[in-house]
């Protein structure tokens, strides 16, 4: 794994520059204009070199219902995921290698999967995605999703709670296979990151919180979870605390500089104050908030308090794909939005900055990851510039981040190892997938949720919304 990128186009203060760039190892060795080669030659002339993006925050077994779900808010249509949730780890493998696939061909080099477990297959589920993510060879920060709450709780209960009875293994039977999975499956040197991982205050108890926080500080591992999604939320946490879910989580330890937060979307400039002196990471979702009202969260206020933010495409249900591209331009543009003076909006170079060194320091890799700089590691992406969507020339990566590139990626490089070559994942048969994910699907609409004809009403009331005859399907 020696190799010398000549003639690569690189972002420098000034504007770009045409430069070499040596990788020894899994190491960038040199960045230089006419290196010695070293190695292998890699061509890279009319190429875009940058690091590799973070996709800081998804669901991949969610691509099972990707297109299905109706419109509905998070409370509702979590209740109809789950309903149909694929409980088989075939699904599960698939889907992890589709979404590490999509992830690396629209510019990531690293995922962050919020990892969907099957009940009673919970450390099954782990070392599928494990195996899966490892054979494509993507960066897997693998983020096991855990709760102990039954599903009702994420709703206020407006003093009329309706029963609820999902049972579910305990925090303590929780925390266990979780130890086992860090014990097993965390393994860094091997590109494979295990995080304590609560789904959010809204379904988890303080003793599971504060195991992962235990977990997490033993092994110095970073810690994710979901924060003020949605408005529910908002209420849920005064009527659960008494105070905000910002509050919470800082008065029990469970925010640091290794803690990373999807969404963000309703807080105070308080919570603002808190996630910036605790130096946690907020991910930004845009798509999915969107697809499912949640808001627009205040990302513009993040970066002037000096929040540390960057991107994710959440899962494939509530986004609906897994272009990381497509995330980062609505993620950029959206705020403007929310703020006049354009001189806060966000620019391109702050976009690539966000979604590559904003994403490294999230997950506590800031030294290693993120930038183009001697020393690090070589997590590498190559932009092929005369491609039809990039055309015709002007600012390279102001049409990378604002244009709609299509089939841009050329090549990528994740420690050092080719895995994607002109435009074509090299360590999986991409065509396989496609075929396996299609034999194992079905075309589906007009399907029916009991769960959310059981919880419409109560969100209804609970939510100021009129009676309204109950659909619950889609």
């Amino acid at each position: 794994m020696t190799f010398t990128l000549q003639q690569a186009l690189i972002p420098v203060d000034q504007g770009y520059a045409t430069v070499d760039v040596q990788v020894v190892g899994d190491t960038i060795a040199a960045i230089s204009p006419n290196l010695e080669v070293v190695g292998t030659v890699v061509n890279c002339e009319n190429k875009l070199l940058l690091p590799g993006f973070f996709n800081a925050h998804t669901h991949s077994s969610e691509m099972w219902q990707r297109g299905v779900i109706p419109p509905l808010p998070l409370e509702l249509w979590l209740a109809e995921l789950y309903d149909f949730a694929p409980l088989e780890l075939s699904k599960v493998y698939l889907s992890a290698l589709g979404t590490a696939v999509e992830t690396l061909l629209s510019g990531g080099t690293s995922v962050v999967d919020h990892l969907v477990l099957i009940p009673g297959q919970e450390f099954e589920t782990i070392a599928t995605a494990v195996r899966a993510y490892q054979e494509v060879g993507i960066r897997a920060f693998v983020a096991p999703l855990i709760w102990d709450q039954p599903l009702i709780s994420g709703i206020p209960t407006g003093g009329n709670q309706p029963e609820d009875t999902t049972q579910g293994r305990s925090a303590t039977e929780i925390l266990q296979m979780l130890q086992e999975a860090i014990n097993k499956f965390h393994q860094p040197e091997a590109g494979v990151y295990i995080l304590t991982a609560p789904t959010g205050m809204q379904l988890c108890s303080d003793q599971l919180f504060a195991g992962c926080v235990e977990l997490s500080d033993r092994y110095n591992l970073c810690r994710h979870s979901h924060l003020l999604e949605t408005k529910a939320q908002q209420l849920l946490a005064q009527e659960k605390y008494g105070c905000s879910a910002v509050e919470y989580l800082n008065r029990i330890g469970y925010l640091s500089s290794r803690t990373s937060l999807a969404h963000c979307v309703h807080l105070t400039d308080d919570d603002i104050k808190i996630l910036a002196q605790t130096q946690s990471t907020v991910v930004h979702n845009p798509l999915s908030n969107l697809r499912l009202g949640s808001g627009i969260a205040p990302i513009l206020k993040y970066r002037q308090a000096g929040v540390n933010v960057t991107f994710g495409c959440d899962g494939s249900s509530s986004n609906d794909s897994q272009d990381l591209l497509e995330a980062i331009k609505i993620g950029s543009i959206l705020h403007n939005v929310t703020d006049l003076d354009y001189q806060h909006w966000i620019t391109p170079r702050q976009s690539v900055e966000m979604a590559a060194l904003g994403g490294a320091k999230g997950f506590n890799l800031g030294d290693k990851l993120g930038s183009l700089t001697v020393g690090k590691k070589a997590d590498l992406v190559l932009y092929d510039l005369a491609n039809l969507s990039l055309l015709p020339r002007t600012d390279p990566i102001g049409l990378l981040i604002l244009g709609r590139p299509t089939q841009v990626v050329d090549s990528v490089w994740v420690d050092g190892k080719r895995i994607v070559e002109n435009g074509a994942v090299t360590t999986i048969n991409v065509e396989d997938l496609k075929q396996e994910l299609f034999a194992k699907s079905e075309w589906a609409t007009n399907r029916k949720s009991k769960t959310v004809t059981q919880f419409e009403a109560h969100y209804r009331s609970v939510m100021g919304l009129p009676e309204a005859e109950i659909k619950g399907y889609s």
